[in-house]
């Protein structure tokens, strides 16, 4: 679900960070960050480098999502 069909139920103001995980869970959305856009691949290496949160509805990245770069990321609202 890309971030223009959030549900109108989704709390306002929400915001992503990303988070190394060690396992991943076989249902789980699993994304190489070559399969990455080249603006969600900017927005998901500046999580990494910043560690600023991100509004969630100024991102393509989605809650849950794993993005496989050097390890395992989930990408998790706060």
């Amino acid at each position: 679900m890309a971030f223009s069909e959030l549900s109108a139920g989704e709390p306002l103001g929400r915001r992503l960070t990303v988070r190394r995980v060690e396992s991943v869970e076989s249902n789980a959305t699993v994304r190489h960050v070559d399969q990455l856009e080249t603006d969600e691949f900017q927005e998901f290496y500046n999580l990494l480098e910043d560690g600023q949160p991100l509004p969630a509805d100024e991102t393509a990245l989605e809650d849950g999502e794993i993005v496989v770069f050097t390890d395992y990321f989930r990408v998790e609202a706060i």
